[in-house]
């Protein structure tokens, strides 16, 4: 296709990113070694055998493979118990799920990590017009800015949280559309011990989508009470069709799948129809195709740099998530940027991205996501809220080759666009 020819000097430029990034490589191959391991060990102990894929129909009482899910998602996640089902719509619903887990009337949810993710406004009642949000249970809501180094203010957050109100901290792992760093979970558990000596009844929750097996641990491992994120990111490995996650204190799960369902029924009930097997070798896969997300990302910030453009992280910064950023300072090279990464995609290269009104979003926002699975953003996909200072969102890719050739791509379509 002649619109993916790449000039030679962005090939020439290619090919010294990945000579300089072959040791970071090599630590994020290290990393994905580490966590393949883990979750191997998990689908041993839980004895997975065919049996587990066949899935159930209707109330899906006794759904063994399901059942069976939930423990290895509990011991891969440092938890004492899993809840993973199809019926999550997005990571947003798991995220509130676990969040009403924790809260009842005159209680009060306090954000640890500044303002909340554009949809999770409409959870806490910030954007109003939305029932079943926590202000109409009588909830309450707070938030610590994040410090001027980008980073959560610890001494802030304990005093807050000290508040005999506050039941839940909440903290956001990755950076979502906001300009701040992403958190390791070395963060994570230093906000959660905090929390723990001012108050110790709180939970501290913790929205972990993009940051799966990013490292060697997981927020429960460091602390945290309980975690949720979307199957069509990082733990799906691209190949669960949907899909959320929550992991964590099992009388905290167990009210989160009330609040799935109700009251009562739970995690008991929930049909799989035949969809496990994809479940489980998303999972199995996650591991790899994180690593290969990563390494995208490392050569996206690299190209881009040297290209003149304000990334973070940097090509040589320790991640913490999937997502690079790319500061275009205007709306041309922004929407330029993300044709360039569809017309490189390998579902619906022929599409154009617009900017539209997207639900549960306050400005229009572009997407750029030709994928096997809609909206998956663990595959190579771009996005951004048509703001200033208009900056793109990437993450994913299936394979670090196909990556590297929607970033090369769009660095074209940059270059010719500057031209």
């Amino acid at each position: 296709m002649d619109s993916l020819i790449i000039p030679e000097r962005l090939v020439a430029l290619g090919s010294k990113a990945e000579g300089e990034a072959d040791l970071i490589f090599k630590e994020i191959g290290a990393v994905s070694c580490f966590n393949t391991e883990k979750v191997l060990k998990a689908f041993r102990k839980n004895r997975v055998s065919d049996a587990c894929f066949s899935g159930t129909t209707g109330y899906g009482y006794s759904d063994m493979g399901r059942d069976a899910l939930d423990r290895i998602y509990a011991d891969v996640f440092g938890a004492e118990a899993g809840l993973v089902r199809l019926g999550f719509v997005n990571g947003t619903h798991a995220i509130c799920c676990a969040i009403f887990s924790s809260l009842k009337q005159g209680d009060v949810l306090l954000s640890a990590t500044g303002p909340l993710y554009d949809t999770l406004r409409n959870v806490t009642g910030q954007n109003t017009g939305n029932r079943g949000a926590l202000s109409d249970y009588g909830i309450g809501y707070a938030e610590v800015q994040m410090g001027e180094n980008g980073l959560p203010d610890i001494a802030g957050i304990k005093k807050a949280a000290a508040g005999k109100n506050v039941k839940a901290v909440f903290i956001q792992r990755s950076r979502g559309y906001g300009d701040r760093k992403a958190l390791s979970c070395g963060m994570i558990g230093e906000i959660a011990e905090e929390v723990k000596k001012v108050n110790p009844n709180a939970s501290v929750i913790v929205d972990n989508c993009y940051g799966e097996f990013v490292e060697k641990t997981e927020p429960c491992e460091a602390g945290a009470d309980l975690v949720a994120g979307s199957l069509i990111k990082n733990p799906g490995g691209g190949i669960a069709p949907g899909g959320g996650y929550i992991a964590g204190r099992e009388d905290l799960v167990k009210a989160a799948a009330f609040r799935l369902t109700v009251p009562g029924i739970g995690g008991e009930c929930g049909a799989t129809y035949g969809q496990n097997r994809l479940l489980y070798q998303g999972l199995f896969m996650a591991p790899h195709v994180v690593s290969q997300a990563l390494k995208t990302a490392v050569f996206c910030a690299y190209i881009m740099e040297k290209l003149g453009f304000e990334v973070s992280p940097s090509y040589n910064e320790k991640r913490y998530d999937i997502i690079q950023t790319i500061k275009f300072g205007n709306e041309k090279m922004l929407l330029e940027f993300c044709k360039g990464i569809q017309e490189s995609s390998p579902v619906d290269s022929f599409a154009t991205p617009e900017p539209w009104d997207m639900p549960g979003y306050d400005c229009k926002v572009v997407m750029a996501a030709g994928a096997f699975i809609q909206g998956s953003s663990i595959e190579l996909s771009c996005d951004a809220p048509m703001r200033e200072p208009y900056t793109a969102y990437m993450q994913g890719g299936l394979t670090f080759e196909s990556g590297r050739l929607g970033i090369l791509n769009a660095a074209r379509r940059i270059a010719e666009a500057a031209l």
